[in-house]
């Protein structure tokens, strides 16, 4: 980790805790904010549990994020969640373009671009998510496919320099029990700094680049270890607010 770029631990419930345990999870989360002092933490609950998760969290300085969004901000869209809709629930963040939203719902990165331009005409913080397949990674791709789905929607970071964050997530990773190791999440980080540093100095400077994909307590230490990981966004540990408070707290000490 870099000091002067602050870490960001994100927890991604997915389909999970959509009810009262999704409340108690919160609940059980709120305390991680004194313990891991100098993080950032946010939950992305599903959307049927974020205003009340909001309301929880109000005074903990945990914030809270959404899993997905439509561009638009309102109309005939059956079944989905406007920008502004999330905003009034009291999200501040959202993540745009998660893997199994590009692989099972179709998500292109043209898709993904328009998401972040709106997330941010609503003062919504993206946490644009990239990565390559294992078939992409054994080609020798990922470097370029990552290039590519960033080269996406940096325009809209380079208007909003420090606001967006970057997450790389392998998506053979993800769900797992993979996880890139330290020295290969590292690559991958530093190519995408450098991709940003190229279109502007400070967005390089100021982006917090995330890794996820399967993230636990016991390998967090190594993975913050490197100069360019920032933080990570966690899937499944982010479920059990004890294992999610020890990558929180690792966070922390890395950057003492």
């Amino acid at each position: 980790m870099n000091a002067k770029r602050r870490p960001l631990i994100a927890g991604n419930w997915k389909m999970f805790c959509g009810g009262t345990t999704g409340v108690e999870l919160a609940m059980a989360i709120a305390p991680l904010a004194r313990d891991a002092k100098g993080v950032d933490i946010v939950i992305a609950p599903p959307f049927t549990v974020l205003a009340a998760c909001a309301n929880e969290l109000e005074a903990s300085g945990i914030e809270v994020a959404a899993q997905n969004m439509h561009a638009k901000d309102s109309g005939a869209y059956t079944g989905e969640v406007s920008p502004t809709m999330l905003a009034e629930s009291g999200c501040s963040w959202v993540i745009v373009g998660h893997s199994e939203r590009r692989q099972h719902f179709g998500e292109t990165d043209a898709h993904i671009a328009e998401k972040v331009h709106a997330a941010f005409r609503h003062n919504l913080k993206p946490i644009v998510c990239v990565g390559e397949t294992l078939a992409e990674r054994e080609s020798g791709l990922a470097l370029a496919v990552v290039a590519r789905q960033v080269a996406a929607f940096v325009e809209h970071l380079v208007e909003h320099v420090g606001h967006g964050v970057i997450a790389y997530e392998p998506v053979w990773a993800i769900g797992t029990g993979k996880n890139a190791g330290p020295a290969e999440a590292e690559e991958v980080h530093a190519a995408i700094r450098n991709q940003l540093e190229k279109c502007a100095p400070s967005l390089g400077d100021n982006t917090r680049i995330l890794y996820g994909g399967s993230v636990k307590p016991d390998n967090a230490a190594a993975l913050f270890a490197a100069p360019n990981v920032d933080g990570a966004l966690v899937g499944g540990a982010s479920l059990d607010a004890k294992a999610f408070g020890a990558i929180a707290r690792t966070a922390a000490s890395a950057t003492r």
